[in-house]
């Protein structure tokens, strides 16, 4: 089957996204077990991701966990550095792609305002021909919704489309649609699955 359009996730695809991480050096591992056991911050997260505000969200929650409350705003005073650093591979091949001709897509669960932050610190996050930024559209991966709102935007049939995710759940709500599907776990595996596609040579997936 032919593809169309590539459509990538971003989290853990091109920018690696590991909040735990980040509290593990800033507070140490034992404090930050702790609090995401106190604390649902991808709960918190989500509601980001759905449309709310980023800053009003966080610091509301810090508020609601006084105990917490210095760490929890971190997680929106210091973003940049839990969505952070970017996949180098990943980003390569997304290039290659738009030199190729090949229209790029993402598909993310993104907050508005961060992902306007995300774009102001990584330049190839501007570089899709079209995004699909879940806060934007109010619905998040994996509900079938916003699969549908892009497969209804693009214009492009469901079955030509090759979509890169890290998670399981997103993937199969995806290729429950009839889309071509590729479970992120390394670049190099994305790499590979891009060329037995047809899409790139080899030497252009490096």
């Amino acid at each position: 089957m032919t593809v169309e359009a590539v459509v990538f996730d971003i989290g853990n695809v091109l920018l690696e996204w590991h909040p735990e991480r980040y509290f593990d050096r800033t507070i140490g591992p034992e404090r930050r077990k702790a609090m995401f056991a106190d604390v649902d911050l991808h709960a918190m997260n989500d509601r980001i991701d759905l449309g709310e505000g980023f800053k009003d969200v966080i610091y509301a929650t810090a508020e609601a966990y006084p105990a917490w409350r210095a760490e929890i705003r971190d997680w929106y005073d210091n973003w940049i550095e839990l969505a952070a650093p970017p996949i180098d591979h990943s980003v390569r091949l997304l290039r290659a792609l738009k030199t190729a001709g090949v229209p790029v897509f993402t598909l993310t669960n993104f907050g508005v305002e961060s992902f306007a932050y995300a774009q102001s610190h990584y330049d190839f996050l501007t570089e899709f021909d079209r995004e699909y930024v879940s806060g934007r559209m109010r619905v998040i991966k994996p509900d079938p919704m916003i699969y549908q709102m892009l497969e209804q935007d693009c214009g492009v049939p469901p079955e030509q489309l090759l979509f890169a995710d890290d998670r399981a759940d997103n993937i199969a709500m995806a290729a429950s649609r009839g889309w071509q599907t590729h479970h992120f776990i390394t670049p190099q595996g994305w790499a590979d699955c891009l060329v037995a596609a047809g899409l790139l040579a080899p030497e252009q997936a490096q």
